[in-house]
Parts: structure tokens; C-alpha cells; sequence
């Protein structure tokens, strides 16, 4: 006891600066992960299975809180807001980052300026479906038939200003058709109802079309990625359907408050790139046909700056109101 009260008197003192250090290397305590989104869904799945193995991999627990609300503006905004010592992180979405800043007349938070990319996660793109029995087999037959009855086809959505939504509004203005969007509570509602025929389609999560169309209640007309995925290679994609525009991928990656220090950083960055290497991680995010990204936070911050004035043409074209 008295042997530790004189080292620590003396690395007060500095006579031993190394133990000093030892103590102050990041991290040394609890770090919270602050999720945008509610329990259950795909940002609150990959935000505890990423903390999980960061916090192993760095050696400290990593507990994620939820704050869900407005689009993902609540979390998003906490995140923006907390010190920057590394101790508050979180998952940072397409919507918040991306979308929400012409969505939204305001936000408490700039994407550009209050939050540090960190690691891009993933990227994942959509399905435009239609329901097992409905008339529609091609996208060229949905273009058609929009054209022939303007204002009446309709496609359902998770939400106002969501990627659902947004793929559908971009999907018009490429085909230059006239739809109704229905918005739902959660993308499974909307879901619901297309496989009961209230409305005609959607743009679905892969990993939420795929069952549904093996399942036989769903069909695939096509898919938003550049290419074809190699779980339904049989699917064409949008610009093989004469639709290059419409593509979609929708994105979460790690972020944290601005000034968030150099060091700290490279010290995530590293972490979470070496989580993304997880076998069994890997083959949860490949099952669901999502891109494992990874990379640089110059990387992440790149794709953000490029779709931010993208999906705000779009927002600002089909004027898009927040519910």
C-alpha cells in the first residue's frame, strides 16, 4: 500500500511519466455508443454486434444507447453534441447525414461540420418489389403502366424522407411518372401491406426482400446497385432496366463529435476495420447483401459530401416534407 502511494505521488511529480501515461491511454473507461434508431432494427443489430467486438478488441466495455427519434436527428444530434474524447461515439446513417439537412427546415446539427467520420460499415442496396401476383414482371411494365394512368399507381415506404421513399421519388423523376407514396410506421408495415395488395410496390431492403420473394410472396423486378448481387444474380439491376439513376445504397458507418483528436481517430478507425474482419460478422452482413465497407475516415467523408447534395436535389425536387 505505501509502495503504490509513492509511485503514484511520483508520477504526479513526473519522476515517472511512463505510469502517467499508462493510465491516460485511450481508452480507460466505459465508451457509449449512441444508436439513432430503435431496438431491434438494422443500425441497433450492427451497432452491438460492432461495439461487442471493438470493445474487445480495444479492451473496454462499449454499451449502446439508444435514441431514436426525427429521422435519427436525436442520436445523430447527440453524438454531435458530446465531448470529444472518444467516450461518446455512434453509428452515423444515411438520413441524418445525408438527407435530413434539406428535409428538415431545422436541425440542431451540421452534418459537414459537427461530426468526424470515422469508419464507413456498410453499404446496402434496394429492391423494387411488387407483390407475387401482380401483373407487373419487368420495371418497364411498372413505367407503362404509370404512364397510362397517371397519380394512380402506388408504392409504400418506412417512412417520409427514408430510403424507401427516396429510391421511389428518384425512380420518378428517371421514368418521368407520376405515383403515390404511401408512408408507413417501419418499412415491415409497408412491407405488409404490399404482400396484401394495398399497394402496387416498393423499394425493400435486400434483407428484408429476400425472404419474402423465396418465399414466394414478393417478386423482384430489380435491384438499385451498380451491379448485380451475387445472392440473386438472376435479378438485373435498375440500369439494366433503363434506369441508371436510380441508384441506391443505403449506408451506416462509425462517426464522432467534431474535434475529435487525431490519435483517438486512427485508434477506431483501426479497430473497426479489424472488427470487419470478424468471419462470423462478415458473413451476417454478406448473408443480408450489404457491401462490407471498412476503409479511411477521409474515405467516409468523401461519401458524404458526394450524396449529401445528390439526395438533397432530390428532397428539394419532389418537395418532400417532414411528416
Amino acid at each position: 500500500m505505501q509502495r503504490r502511494h509513492l509511485l503514484q505521488a511520483a508520477s504526479a511529480a513526473g519522476v515517472f511519466p511512463g505510469l502517467a501515461l499508462a493510465e491516460d491511454k485511450y481508452p480507460n473507461k466505459t465508451i457509449n455508443w449512441i444508436c439513432p434508431y430503435g431496438a431491434g432494427g438494422s443500425a441497433d443489430l450492427r451497432s452491438r454486434q460492432l461495439a461487442k467486438l471493438i470493445g474487445e478488441i480495444l479492451g473496454q466495455s462499449i454499451i449502446v444507447d439508444n435514441k431514436a427519434g426525427a429521422g435519427g436527428n436525436i442520436g445523430t444530434e447527440a453524438i454531435a453534441k458530446a465531448k470529444p474524447d472518444g467516450y461518446t461515439i455512434g453509428m452515423g446513417n444515411f438520413a441524418p447525414l445525408a438527407v435530413n439537412h434539406a428535409l428538415f427546415k431545422k436541425l440542431n446539427f451540421d452534418p459537414s461540420t459537427d461530426i468526424t467520420p470515422i469508419t464507413l460499415v456498410e453499404r446496402g442496396p434496394l429492391i423494387l418489389m411488387v407483390p407475387a401476383d401482380s401483373p407487373y414482371k419487368t420495371v418497364k411494365d411498372v413505367v407503362a403502366a404509370a404512364k397510362a394512368a397517371p397519380g394512380k399507381l402506388s408504392y409504400a415506404s418506412g417512412g417520409i424522407g427514408g430510403t424507401h421513399h427516396l429510391s421511389g421519388a428518384l425512380f420518378e423523376f428517371a421514368a418521368g411518372i407520376d405515383m403515390i407514396h404511401v408512408p408507413y410506421k417501419s418499412g415491415a408495415a409497408g412491407t405488409n401491406d404490399l404482400m396484401g395488395g394495398q399497394v402496387q410496390m416498393m423499394f425493400e431492403q435486400m434483407y428484408t426482400a429476400m425472404p419474402a420473394m423465396k418465399g414466394g410472396r414478393l417478386r423482384g423486378l430489380a435491384i438499385t446497385s451498380k451491379t448485380r448481387s451475387p445472392l440473386l444474380a438472376d435479378l438485373p439491376t435498375m440500369g439494366e432496366q433503363g434506369y441508371p439513376a436510380v441508384e441506391v445504397l443505403n449506408w451506416q458507418g462509425l462517426i464522432g463529435p467534431k474535434g475529435l483528436p487525431a490519435d483517438i481517430i486512427k485508434t477506431l478507425n483501426t479497430a473497426c476495420n479489424k472488427a470487419l474482419q470478424d468471419p462470423d460478422l462478415r458473413e451476417k452482413m454478406l448473408g443480408q447483401g450489404n457491401e462490407i465497407a471498412g476503409g479511411t475516415p477521409e474515405q467516409f467523408a468523401a461519401l458524404i459530401k458526394a450524396e449529401s447534395p445528390r439526395w438533397g436535389k432530390v428532397v428539394r425536387d419532389a418537395k418532400i416534407e417532414p411528416e
